[in-house]
């Protein structure tokens, strides 16, 4: 099954899809991950915060897989906003992954109320410099966040992971991240206990094309040049979560589940202005 790509404004690439790690963990959550390469992800989302970088790195270890073939992403906590605490992170989380580079490394969460989050991102740029990690970006950030990092270091993030599924289509926070040249990575793609697989234009669209709910969603973002991060532990599902690139959504389907989206559609409330994740 062959996965297309994205170009990076840093000359790198990623795979259209990825997998997201969170909350696996243990030997079932190795085993999971395992699975996922083995079916053929090639991009493995963590987080520092979600306490399995040990087994992302050990399912890479136990995978046939090449490792120059599979990306890792990671994210620094709140807690290691300060410049040096960023950069030992970012040390932490290589040797946690058992890895010599890391291959995409981001800002969790800004916590505008700390402050910092300019300092995190100097230090993700000089980490760059370094040869620690490959690819920086952020996650959860806002135009107004990005403007900042930017305006203090000249330096675009190549990727922005955000909330992003049909109850929270992020229309313009998505624009602005086309504008910046920022490639708009979507977490809880589905949309987690609110996925909207029973909702009409979902799936009427399933019926149409004869695939899951779940297909149609992630067919979706891939067609608004959303990278979504599905997350699952069962095979046939992680299998079918990457079979979404032989079929097209029309303009009207994906206006229709675009139509979905809610004001107040975030899972959590999780206003990237006011939540803090330390």
């Amino acid at each position: 099954m062959s996965t297309p790509t994205y170009a990076l404004n840093d000359g790198t690439t990623l795979p259209a899809i990825g997998f997201g790690t969170y909350p696996l963990k243990g030997e079932d959550g190795t085993a999971a991950i395992t699975g996922a390469l083995d079916a053929g992800y090639r991009l493995l989302d963590t987080a520092v915060n979600y306490e399995n970088e040990a087994e992302v790195g050990e399912a890479l270890r136990r995978s046939e897989v090449p490792r120059g073939e599979v990306r890792i992403q990671t994210k620094i906590p709140g807690r290691h906003h300060g410049y040096d605490d960023a950069l030992a992170s970012i040390r932490t989380s290589l040797e946690t992954l058992g890895v010599d580079r890391i291959d995409v490394q981001l800002i969790h969460w800004p916590n505008p109320s700390v402050g910092k989050f300019v300092e995190a991102w100097k230090a993700l740029v000089t980490a760059q410099q370094d040869g620690l990690v490959t690819t920086i970006g952020v996650s959860n950030f806002t135009a107004e966040h990005l403007d900042r990092i930017i305006a203090e270091t000249g330096v675009t993030p190549a990727v922005n992971q955000i909330e992003l599924h049909p109850y929270f289509p992020q229309v313009d926070m998505r624009k602005t991240n086309a504008d910046l040249g920022i490639r708009t990575e979507a977490w809880s793609p589905m949309g987690k206990r609110q996925a909207p697989f029973d909702a009409a234009p979902v799936a009427d669209a399933a019926r149409a094309h004869e695939v899951t709910p779940a297909q149609v969603i992630l067919r979706w973002h891939h067609q608004l040049g959303s990278l979504p991060l599905p997350k699952s532990g069962t095979p046939e599902r992680q299998g079918a979560n990457l079979d979404i690139f032989g079929f097209e959504l029309s303009d009207a389907e994906m206006a229709a589940i675009t139509g979905l989206g809610r004001r107040d559609g975030r899972l959590f409330g999780g206003d990237p202005n006011t939540h803090e994740e330390m």
